[in-house]
């Protein structure tokens, strides 16, 4: 009993992180990121298998349970269109996806209410459906090769890569046990702890930011975009990411993106017509920035220093330059612009404005 009672509080607990998923990809991403609303599928679905391999879920009605059902025995579809998604840039979702999760989710309810009614419909449909879950793992799984080259450089998208395959073999350790009729209860806590597993890490990727491995360049920091040194060695960047980062410094430079209010890099992403995970290449591997925090501060801070050190605003406040440069408040401004110069903006302007005194003053006796 005491089991159950932990069984039933630790999928009480995966529900409630799924769902929290679902609330960040769709008030976070879903404007600007193709896969958030196929990702927040998945969260739903989720959360469903969570409580319908739950002890004392109704084995067989076809009442308020259908929905859980069709949601939870569904997975295997949204999980495939959420892996092209991710890693297929020429993928878009069709009308007849849809109908595939219909049938995929019309099996797993037929299978899973008709047992004392129909048994005989039951376990053919229920086969199927196991069959069907194995095969759309391994097409999900299949998606990997499409973006891997890219993936793997940066560790988001390492992380990327192994949580859609502990996903995928997820699925197929589960529809296996279901062919091999091994007994639901017990791998039930198993999987309850797998699905907790995968929504932390889903909420971690979301969320957080991880650093990453800032390579070695020469001339990083100080404002002048540097190519990796790996880069060098193979002769240059290839002709599409060469065109990429032209389009990328364009935005930033000319057009001034960087100053647009709740800038990520999904936006960003969007506006070059490209996945995010690429984009974080050519943002760490192709320009040398730690991460996009680092290369979107580059641009904002060398804007606030121009600014601080042209006499025609000096009237112009601290605070105002640093909202045109982009960012939301004063305090992450001074505390990037003193990391950056090892001075706060009043000395940097008092710092400039004394320099272009003494220059003005040079050339004055000299004339």
């Amino acid at each position: 009993m005491a089991m159950t009672a932990l069984e039933l509080g630790l999928r009480g607990a995966v529900v409630a992180l799924f769902l929290v998923v679902c609330a960040v990809l769709l008030l976070r991403y879903a404007a600007v990121h193709r896969a958030a609303h196929l990702g927040a599928a998945m969260g739903v679905a989720g959360a469903a298998y969570a409580i319908t391999t739950a002890p004392f879920f109704p084995a067989s009605t076809f009442g308020w349970s259908s929905p859980f059902i069709a949601f939870a025995m569904g997975s295997p579809v949204i999980f495939w269109l959420w892996a092209r998604a991710m890693f297929d840039e020429r993928f878009t979702l069709r009308p007849w996806h849809a109908a595939v999760w219909t049938l995929l989710a019309g099996l797993g309810v037929v299978s899973h209410n008709c047992w004392t009614i129909w048994p005989d419909l039951a376990g053919p449909c229920g086969r199927a459906l196991a069959l069907a879950t194995i095969g759309f793992a391994v097409l999900g799984i299949a998606q990997i090769p499409k973006g891997w080259r890219t993936a793997v450089t940066t560790a988001r998208g390492r992380i990327l890569i192994a949580l859609l395959i502990g996903i995928g073999l997820q699925m197929m350790f589960a529809a296996a046990a279901g062919l091999a009729a091994i007994p639901t209860r017990s791998i039930s806590l198993s999987a309850a702890l797998a699905l907790g597993a995968f929504a932390l890490i889903a909420i971690w990727m979301m969320l957080f930011d991880p650093p990453e491995s800032q390579p070695a360049v020469a001339g990083a920091g100080t404002g002048q975009a540097a190519p990796v040194a790996r880069s060098l060695a193979k002769g240059g960047p290839p002709a599409s990411s060469q065109a990429a980062l032209n389009h990328l410094k364009h935005l930033m430079a000319t057009e001034r993106t960087y100053r647009q209010e709740g800038l990520t890099i999904g936006v960003l992403a969007v506006k070059l017509g490209m996945p995010e995970y690429r984009l974080r290449t050519l943002i760490n591997d192709g320009l040398g920035h730690r991460n996009f925090n680092a290369f979107l501060n580059r641009y904002r801070l060398d804007e606030a220093k121009a600014a601080l050190a042209d006499a025609g605003q000096a009237e112009v406040l601290v605070l105002t330059i640093a909202l045109d440069a982009g960012f939301q408040s004063l305090a992450p401004f001074n505390r990037a612009f003193k990391a950056d110069t090892g001075l706060t903006p009043t000395e940097f302007r008092r710092r400039a404005t004394a320099a272009q005194t003494t220059d003005a003053a040079e050339i004055a006796r000299s004339e």
